[in-house]
């Protein structure tokens, strides 16, 4: 059997960063190779969370290889059969809408546009303080999205953050083996602990 590969996608939740970039080394412990992109925001932005250019270094040599960061770059993902299986992690409020909609202006949306013109599972690992306000129509059309699948989440702070939800990194290994196999992980939502 031929390893199988992952399109690793990142957007600019970047408080999410330190939980989401270890994932990559499970992913290659568990014997995927992994595909890095990064949206345009995930790829420049220098925040209290970190520099892009840190980040960037620390991905590539992670993978060894060059992230993706630009809409032509993307494109070729699904018809030169690039990769098996799709995350975006972590999938801001901004990029579930975008996706929604069929918007493909930035490189993670291209991604995974491509990437499900083959019909493969596209995984999203949502971070955003909106999903239970304004985000909350576009996760609902996601879920009911045929090859799309959620990594389990919850509220992260539910007294001061009522509307943010951020998905459980730490599932993403399970929930890949389980989409591509097309099972959607359950519960989808559910309390910390309760997995």
């Amino acid at each position: 059997m031929t390893r199988k590969t992952v399109g690793f996608a990142m957007c600019g939740s970047f408080c999410t960063f330190s939980r989401a970039i270890p994932q990559i080394d499970a992913l290659i412990a568990a014997d995927y190779d992994v595909l890095p992109i990064m949206s345009y925001n995930a790829a420049t932005t220098d925040t209290r969370f970190g520099k892009a250019h840190d980040f960037i270094e620390e991905i590539e040599a992670k993978t060894k290889r060059k992230i993706i960061m630009t809409v032509k770059d993307a494109e070729p993902i699904g018809p030169k059969g690039m990769t098996d299986i799709m995350i975006i992690a972590p999938c801001t409020g901004n990029t579930v809408s975008k996706l929604s909609y069929g918007i493909t202006d930035t490189p993670v949306t291209m991604a995974a546009k491509s990437h499900l013109r083959q019909e493969k599972p596209l995984v999203l690992a949502v971070a955003t303080n909106d999903a239970l306000g304004a985000s909350a129509q576009s996760i609902g059309r996601m879920l009911n999205t045929r090859h799309v699948f959620f990594v389990p989440l919850s509220q992260d702070a539910p007294i001061k953050k009522p509307k943010s939800l951020v998905a459980h990194f730490e599932m993403i290994p399970k929930t890949i083996e389980a989409a591509l196999s097309g099972r959607q992980i359950q519960p989808i939502f559910c309390a910390p602990g309760e997995l």
